[in-house]
């Protein structure tokens, strides 16, 4: 019965993975629309996904549609409301160990994945995939009312909220309401005073783990951004900005 819940993608994967493979078998199956290939057929199929959009699973509580039944397994524990992986530091709970691990990352600054070919390094594995398409410009979700392209189909689910309005979070104290779930929880900071992100070589405590970023750069001494006129770095965008007017409105 469990076999027939699988799509044909996820029955051809699983049959492959019965069969004898060196310890580095051929990626001989390579998609059509980018450079990835797989060792096999059913791996194959299933990457396919990302740029169909296909998403066979669905969850019978909120209609949520999934790519693989993993990830529509771990969709339906949030509707249990269980949340036992708890952080030791600021005691936020999560539903999966996982986001746990990567929500460590904000308190150490760990970045334990980095990308092979800028050096760049990121908290979360999905996050430096996502990077990734900075070097091979691969956008492969394109919306159907402005042809605007994103990486990953959640941004495009995002951009569509500006032609549509919507606005599904709403402040429970305020009622301000916001297009994006992150964005609701910035600003719900304004009314509990919460700064849950601290700088472990100072103590100081942020409401935003970006404001944390650019603080630990006056430790560090890093200055990410440089102005291709004179070489002077700066330590945020928008300081490089403001000295870029200097260049402009000399000319």
């Amino acid at each position: 019965m469990e076999e027939d819940s699988k799509t044909p993608g996820e029955q051809a994967a699983a049959s492959d993975s019965q069969k004898p493979r060196t310890r580095e078998g051929p990626r001989s199956h390579s998609c059509q629309h980018c450079d990835k290939s797989f060792a096999t057929s059913g791996y194959l199929l299933i990457h396919q996904r990302v740029h169909s959009g296909e998403k066979p699973y669905s969850c019978d509580q909120c209609g949520k549609a999934f790519k693989q039944k993993c990830h529509l397994n771990r969709h339906n524990i949030s509707h249990t409301g269980e949340k036992p992986h708890i952080c030791g530091q600021c005691g936020k709970a999560f539903s999966l160990a996982d986001d746990l691990r990567a929500h460590y990352g904000i308190h150490t600054g760990e970045k334990p994945y980095s990308c092979d070919q800028c050096g760049a390094t990121f908290s979360k594995k999905s996050h430096l995939k996502t990077h990734n398409y900075i070097h091979t410009g691969e956008k492969p979700f394109s919306c159907d009312q402005c042809e605007k392209s994103f990486t990953t189909s959640s941004d495009l689910k995002k951009h569509r909220r500006i032609h549509s309005g919507e606005k599904p979070h709403s402040c429970n104290q305020c009622g301000k309401a916001f297009p994006r779930l992150c964005a609701l929880n910035r600003h719900q900071r304004t009314h509990t005073g919460e700064k849950p992100y601290w700088c472990d070589l100072c103590g100081k405590t942020f409401a935003r783990a970006y404001i944390l970023q650019v603080h630990r750069r006056l430790h560090t001494g890093e200055k990410p951004y440089w102005c291709e006129q004179c070489e002077k770095t700066f330590i945020t965008s928008g300081a490089l900005s403001a000295h870029q007017r200097i260049h402009t409105e000399s000319i």
